[in-house]
């Protein structure tokens, strides 16, 4: 059977995975969680997760249903895998683009090679399931595993690294390509703007509102107008050189920071709100006193400014550079993992156990010393932070303080790193 270009695409070996997580985007890890959930031999999970690590797979082709490669065991020996997710049908397909074409925000996302939770929700109220679930991925491979085998296993290790650089892989495996997507979308939304033609035998009706009932009804409002388009970059706040001396006591420098700060968190923000899917996301908490004043230290303010956040934060100075550090690699989540010490329960306990379990191989993993949701490795330089939010932060011994060393990882072995 011939394939034409835009349905299927063929894959370069991609380099090993050492001290990485296979999956960093959601949707990369929903495809790992399918697998993961399905398989019933997590030896051959792990054996699997290593070839890959390894550099094991070759070439990955993917094609409309099927994933396939050339898989080298650890002895040497080579094999031919397959993993296999259904397509959708043609009714699917439809309800899938009638939906997309509704949302232009959908497809702009994915054009930025994104795959925002909102758009695998609308898909599915439409009846659509776009990512696998228990039981959708089914393996083959010539060593003649019932199950998935370590081969497979290691091919969806790799499509999981894939997936995370461009989810249109996704609907290539569902059934289509992304030039015949775009250009069916394209039809849709053509269809959608272009006025209907009169039937033949009446005139065409006007158009619009007639105007005294427009009058007549204070409801009828006219459309919002679109947003102006995002500047550059944060405005300049006014100057405070004047001729005027500025009443006794004021700090002109500090007046001067805050403004350029509120300037940018302004840009910021104005950002984010014109950002695709932005309405569906929920509003961040608001930052306490403590929590802003790190949140300006990390502006690099003159050292008697910094001086004064340091008093108002309450860590001392010292205390605050380690704050600001947190807040880089992660904002106010980050702070929360630095300044709070918690117990997780029985189930969340459980579950990090699992995933450091399932982190390294046996002969990898390291010794750690687990304390109210901390792990520490054997020499006390290194450091696991779980955070409420399941997510591993990676910490470092600095003049007999942990010091955060890190962004937040799924994986607590791309956290941790080398060690």
């Amino acid at each position: 059977m011939s394939h034409s270009e835009d349905d299927m695409r063929t894959f370069a070996a991609l380099p090993p995975a050492q001290g990485r997580a296979f999956a960093r985007t959601w949707w990369g890890q929903a495809w790992l969680k399918a697998l993961e959930d399905t398989a019933l031999d997590t030896a051959q999970l792990k054996a699997g997760r290593r070839l890959a690590r390894a550099g094991a797979v070759g070439a990955v082709s993917v094609l409309p249903g099927r994933i396939t490669a050339v898989v080298e065991d650890r002895g040497g020996a080579t094999h031919r895998s397959d993993v296999l997710l259904q397509c959708l049908n043609e009714d699917e397909w439809d309800a899938f683009l009638t939906m997309a074409a509704e949302r232009a925000g959908h497809i702009a996302a994915l054009l930025d090679r994104d795959m925002p939770p909102h758009l695998v929700e609308d898909a599915s109220a439409s009846g659509v399931e776009l990512l696998p679930g228990i039981g959708d991925l089914e393996p083959r491979c010539d060593c003649d595993a019932w199950d998935h085998c370590a081969h497979t296993a290691a091919l969806s290790y790799q499509l999981a690294r894939l997936l995370d650089q461009d989810p249109f892989v996704l609907l290539l495996l569902r059934g289509r390509g992304e030039r015949a997507l775009l250009d069916e979308l394209q039809v849709r939304s053509t269809a959608r703007t272009e006025p209907q033609a009169p039937r033949e035998g009446r005139e065409a009706e006007a158009e619009g509102v007639d105007a005294a009932e427009a009058y007549a009804s204070a409801i009828v409002l006219p459309p919002l107008p679109g947003p102006p388009p995002l500047p550059e970059e944060p405005g300049l706040p006014p100057s405070l050189d004047t001729e005027t001396p500025p009443p006794a006591g004021t700090d002109v420098a500090a007046l001067g920071f805050l403004g350029a700060r509120a300037a940018a968190e302004a840009h910021r923000l104005l950002t984010e709100a014109l950002s695709p899917g932005h309405e569906q996301r929920p509003a961040p908490p608001e930052l306490t006193v403590p929590q802003d004043a790190v949140r300006l230290a990390a502006a690099s303010p003159e050292q008697h400014i910094r001086a004064r956040l340091a008093e108002v934060d309450g860590r001392g100075r010292e205390g605050l550079t380690l704050a600001v550090h947190a807040w880089e690699y992660g904002g106010a989540a980050a702070l929360d993992v630095l300044d709070e010490e918690w117990a997780p329960d029985g189930e969340v306990l459980a579950r990090a156990r699992a995933a450091l379990d399932a982190a390294w191989d046996d002969d990898e993993r390291p010794v750690l010393k687990a304390a109210r949701g901390r792990w520490s490795t054997a020499d006390g330089q290194a450091q696991l932070r779980l955070g409420r939010d399941g997510r591993w932060w990676p910490y470092r011994k600095q003049r007999g303080r942990w010091a955060p060393a890190g962004p937040a990882a799924s994986d607590p072995a791309s956290a941790l790193g080398p060690f």
